[in-house]
């Protein structure tokens, strides 16, 4: 099973960009930290700058955030990043001739939205801020 990282590749981008506001914010730089390759640090930045997450000018190295870290909530960035935004997914190749197998997906799809609706009414209430607090206290019990 393959897993996306792109929210945590998102969150990062956000989180490198309002801690090193002015300091270099190329897409090497920040690829370097996110130990990814710079055309996909690109295409979240555009994906996020699309959602109205960041701003950036042509031909200018300074991508920006459009609000206060504190007024991004996890949930708009998963909204900007993610193609599939179903956190669980059902596995669509069941025995139908089978009572588990011929009523199992029914009734997980049932469970997960409900397991959806709750992770995302909880990321709506972490901000970006809570994350970037958290950078800082982790590094400081590192010091």
């Amino acid at each position: 099973m393959r897993y996306s990282h792109r929210l945590s590749d998102a969150i990062h981008i956000l989180s490198y960009i309002s801690i090193f506001h002015d300091q270099d914010l190329s897409s090497t730089a920040i690829a370097d930290s996110v130990q990814a390759n710079p055309s996909a640090v690109r295409r979240l930045m555009a994906r996020m700058k699309h959602a109205d997450l960041l701003t950036t000018r042509p031909g200018s190295v300074s991508p920006r955030l459009t609000k206060a870290p504190a007024d991004i909530d996890l949930l708009s960035i998963y909204h900007a990043v993610e193609d599939d935004q179903q956190l669980l997914h059902v596995d669509p190749t069941t025995n139908q001739d089978c009572l588990v197998g011929a009523n199992i997906q029914a009734t997980l799809e049932q469970t997960y939205a409900i397991i959806q609706q709750q992770a995302e009414q909880t990321m709506a209430t972490i901000s970006l801020q809570n994350i970037i607090d958290g950078i800082h206290a982790n590094h400081q019990a590192q010091v």
